[in-house]
């Protein structure tokens, strides 16, 4: 084990379970107080025994390579390397945290954007891409990943329906519940300790709206836009078909006889399952159902369209339904 390694091992032992100790990380300040002269630290470096990620921050060489190989390594080691400048108290937080978790975010991804949230009366003043927040942070509210600390996945989803707009909001909770990440008693946990703060109430929308049976954030986008279009709830993952074959989809309203698929751009790229996909809509037709889809671009630029070609699936649909009744 090289001098550099051994250091590093030791200081993130001592120094556990602090943030930004993933791959050893450690600032210069701590390196020259463990004995260490800035040459030697220089010297450490040029060899690959240390690796620089930032002004004045070092990562075990091979460890910090290896995590660099790794799918978001750079992204985890550049928020490791702000949190370790942060000072005690911090915890990652809202987008920071939802990325670590796994948790969908609506909107363009920008990890080295960190938010951290810092207990009331801390007062460090942050600089650079930092999101600085302040507020409580019970224990229960927080949890480790890598040697970093953030908020648990329920603390992490309040937080975003508290700050976020609400369609943002329901695509977190909805990403978190359909994981199994939090349930919706967790998040009525949590904003149970958090019901005076701001945007709270908004938060509480979310966590009634949610549904952990939309499986992508377009579902869950979509289901807002038929809400704000007046449209009544839909069945989420109906299952229809006959005796001898079921299909899935992802939304369906039974009194209308009306079926909506959300479709990714992915969805149809293979000539083979876009086939499959025309040959599906057929069958569920000749079942006396309406088929409607609808793209992110649809649902995204142009709602109104979209809920106007569904009131039209409804007007068609109830009608096949009540020529069906008049015929039986």
């Amino acid at each position: 084990m090289s001098q550099a390694s051994a250091i590093l091992g030791l200081m993130t032992h001592r120094s556990a379970p602090r943030t930004g100790r993933i791959a050893g990380i450690v600032t210069t300040a701590e390196l020259v107080a463990a004995g260490w002269r800035e040459d030697q630290i220089r010297a450490s470096a040029r060899r690959g025994e240390l690796l620089a990620l930032g002004r004045g921050v070092y990562a075990d060489g091979a460890e910090g390579r290896k995590i660099r190989s790794l799918a978001g390594g750079d992204e985890l080691l550049a928020v490791a390397t702000v949190t370790s400048r942060a000072g005690p108290g911090a915890v990652l937080s809202h987008q920071s945290a939802a990325y670590l978790h796994k948790i969908a975010l609506l909107g363009r991804k920008n990890p080295a954007a960190v938010h951290l949230t810092y207990p009331p009366g801390h007062g460090w003043n942050g600089r650079g891409d930092l999101r600085l927040h302040s507020a409580a942070l019970p224990p229960q509210h927080v949890t480790s990943y890598l040697g970093l600390q953030l908020t648990t996945a329920a603390r992490t989803v309040v937080d975003l329906a508290r700050t976020l707009p609400f369609r943002a909001g329901v695509v977190a909770a909805d990403s978190a519940l359909h994981q199994r990440l939090a349930t919706k008693d967790d998040l009525l946990s949590v904003l149970g300790l958090c019901a005076r703060w701001r945007g709270a109430l908004g938060a509480a929308d979310v966590i009634a709206f949610a549904d952990a049976r939309s499986e992508s954030p377009l579902e869950s986008i979509a289901r807002v836009v038929f809400r704000d279009g007046g449209l009544p709830p839909p069945k989420l993952q109906a299952l229809l078909g006959t005796a001898e074959d079921v299909a899935r989809v992802d939304f369906f309203w039974d009194k209308y006889r009306t079926i909506v698929e959300v479709d990714g751009a992915i969805k149809y790229a293979n000539p083979a399952k876009a086939i499959a996909q025309l040959e599906r809509d057929s069958w569920l037709r000749s079942l006396g159902y309406e088929v409607v889809h609808v793209t992110w671009e649809e649902i995204t630029t142009a709602p109104e369209a979209v809920i106007a070609r569904i009131r039209e699936a409804f007007r068609r649909g109830a009608l096949l339904a009540a020529a069906r009744r008049a015929a039986s």
